[in-house]
């Protein structure tokens, strides 16, 4: 099972955390074999089979849960008090916790994992980045709702996780107009292309960027793209290059540990 981890977050007491590759898993096809995505067209039961794997790498505490949300490419950030069912997940892309036990897990395909933690004030975090989400500010949102548990993003760490590389995001003109609009300084995450009219966007530079700019003490980058290593990762936009109909999605997970 492949598990990438963050030294910034690695040297917190009472955090545990784990970017998790595709490896290790039940799935099979095109989910192979970590898939620990729900909403995926992957059986339920390997999904949870899956699940409870990754949960058992990152903790040993029998109670520990589990617990993702449904993700919508938004920026709303969701305080969690206790655990819920998978089909009652509520529609967030970020979610926050001072309790132990509760292992707050991000799904993704491409899309950035962000997880955060305030050691001292036993709040951590996780976000899940598409470009919706972060030029909506769902970074933001979460270092917001962990400040209402008490952290201090100046006290804050935060990693960035496997996500797809510049030199496989490319992007319309469109949608480099769209961040130019939102702040010309976002001109620096974008290359050309080899085609006219079309851009290379640096995803995990911009939500970078993104968290220093809103005062995260110390952020981290694990370099690491979905789309060119295939047998660790699963990559929406690869799954849509080969034209298959669906794809898995890796899990990363942070857990404050009692």
């Amino acid at each position: 099972m492949l598990i990438l981890t963050s030294k910034n977050l690695s040297t917190l007491p009472r955090v545990a955390h784990g970017f998790f590759g595709r490896t290790g898993g039940v799935s099979t096809g095109v989910f192979a074999s970590l898939n620990c995505g729900p909403g995926s067209g992957d059986d339920l039961k390997a999904v949870a089979e899956n699940r409870t794997r990754a949960l058992r790498e990152l903790s040993s505490d029998p109670n520990a849960q589990l617990l993702t949300v449904y993700q919508v490419h938004g920026a709303e950030a969701v305080i969690v008090t206790a655990p819920w069912a998978v089909d009652s997940r509520p529609k967030a892309d970020a979610m926050v916790t001072r309790h132990p036990g509760l292992a707050l897990g991000v799904l993704t395909a491409d899309c950035a994992p962000v997880l955060l933690a305030d050691a001292e004030a036993g709040v951590i975090g996780a976000a899940h980045a598409g470009w919706k989400g972060a030029l909506a500010g769902v970074t933001e949102s979460a270092l917001r709702a962990m400040e209402t548990l008490g952290a201090d993003r100046a006290r804050t760490a935060a990693a960035i996780g496997p996500s797809i590389a510049q030199e496989n995001y490319e992007v319309s003109d469109e949608f480099r107009r769209t961040f130019a609009a939102a702040d010309a300084k976002n001109a620096r995450f974008f290359c050309p292309s080899d085609r006219p009219d079309h851009w290379r966007f640096d995803l995990p530079g911009y939500v970078e960027a993104r968290l220093r700019a809103a005062g995260v003490a110390g952020v981290e980058s694990i370099v690491a793209c979905t789309y060119a290593r295939e047998q660790d990762f699963f990559s929406f936009r690869r799954a849509t290059h080969r034209g298959e109909k669906d794809y898995g999605r890796q899990l990363s997970a942070i857990l404050l540990t009692p």
